[in-house]
C-alpha cells in the first residue's frame, strides 16, 4: 500500500481529530484535520522534503546571483525567518515548520481554501497573506524557493498532473510578481501522488485533504555559495 492510499482510522484518527490537530479554516471558520499533526503520525516530514533543491543547487545559486551576502552561520536567520513567517501567516490556515536539522523551512498553504476543486487560479482572498510570505523572502534573500504543487483524487492522474504544476506555477508567478527574484525560484507538480491525507467526515466520506501547494525555503551559506562556485 502507498502513502497515497493511506486512510486514517480507528484511535489514530481519533487521536488526529482532537483540537491539537486541527486548523481553522480562515474563510468558514471550519476546524480542519492540521497536516503537521498527521505527518507527525506517519512518522515526519515525506522524504521528498528532506531531499535537496529541484534540479541541483550549484548551478541555481550562481543563477540566482547568492554570494558575499550569505551568511556563514544561517541558526539565527533561520529561527528569525520561522518566527517572522508564523506571525505574519497567524490565523490564516497556513503552516510554518521546520525541515530537518535548519535544512529548510515549509510553508503550507491550506487545503481546500488556496485553490477550488480543479482550479490553479489563486483565492483572491488568499493573496494578503502570499503577499506576507512574498515580504519574507524578499527580507531573507539568501534562499531558494522551490514550490510544489497538489492535487486531490477528482478526475485522472494525467490531468492532475498537469493541474498540480499550474498550481505551483501561479504561486511562484504570483511571488515572483510581489518581487521575489525568480531565479530564485523552481516548481515541481507532484498530482495525486502524495495524497496521503484522507480524513473520515461526519458524513462517512474519505475527504482527500490535497487541493494544496508548499513552499520549501532552501537556506544558502556562504560555504554552500564557495562549494557552487568551486572555490
Amino acid at each position: 500500500m502507498t502513502l497515497s492510499r493511506i486512510l486514517l482510522s480507528g484511535t489514530a484518527a481519533l487521536a488526529l481529530l482532537g483540537t491539537s490537530a486541527c486548523v481553522t479554516d480562515p474563510n468558514t471558520g471550519e476546524k480542519k484535520v492540521s497536516r503537521t499533526a498527521i505527518g507527525t503520525g506517519l512518522g515526519g516530514t515525506l522524504g521528498y522534503l528532506l531531499g535537496g533543491a529541484i534540479g541541483g543547487d550549484a548551478g541555481r545559486i550562481i543563477g540566482a546571483g547568492i554570494g558575499g551576502s550569505a551568511g556563514a552561520i544561517l541558526g539565527k536567520q533561520y529561527d528569525d525567518q520561522i518566527k517572522t513567517l508564523r506571525e505574519q501567516t497567524a490565523g490564516s490556515g497556513v503552516e510554518v515548520e521546520e525541515v530537518g536539522d535548519q535544512e529548510a523551512i515549509l510553508v503550507r498553504l491550506p487545503d481546500g481554501v488556496t485553490f477550488a476543486t480543479g482550479s490553479a487560479q489563486i483565492n483572491p482572498g488568499f493573496y494578503d497573506t502570499l503577499n506576507n510570505v512574498a515580504e519574507s523572502l524578499i527580507t531573507y534573500p539568501n534562499s531558494l524557493i522551490d514550490v510544489y504543487g497538489f492535487t486531490d483524487t477528482t478526475g485522472s492522474p494525467a490531468t492532475n498532473q498537469r493541474l498540480s504544476e499550474q498550481r505551483a506555477q501561479a504561486v511562484a508567478d504570483y511571488l515572483a510578481a510581489r518581487g521575489v527574484a525568480r531565479s530564485r525560484i523552481a516548481t515541481q507538480g507532484f498530482g495525486e501522488q502524495y495524497d496521503y491525507l484522507r480524513v473520515k467526515t461526519a458524513d462517512g466520506v474519505n475527504e482527500p485533504l490535497n487541493r494544496r501547494v508548499e513552499i520549501k525555503i532552501i537556506p544558502i551559506s556562504q560555504d554552500d555559495v564557495n562549494a557552487a562556485r568551486g572555490n
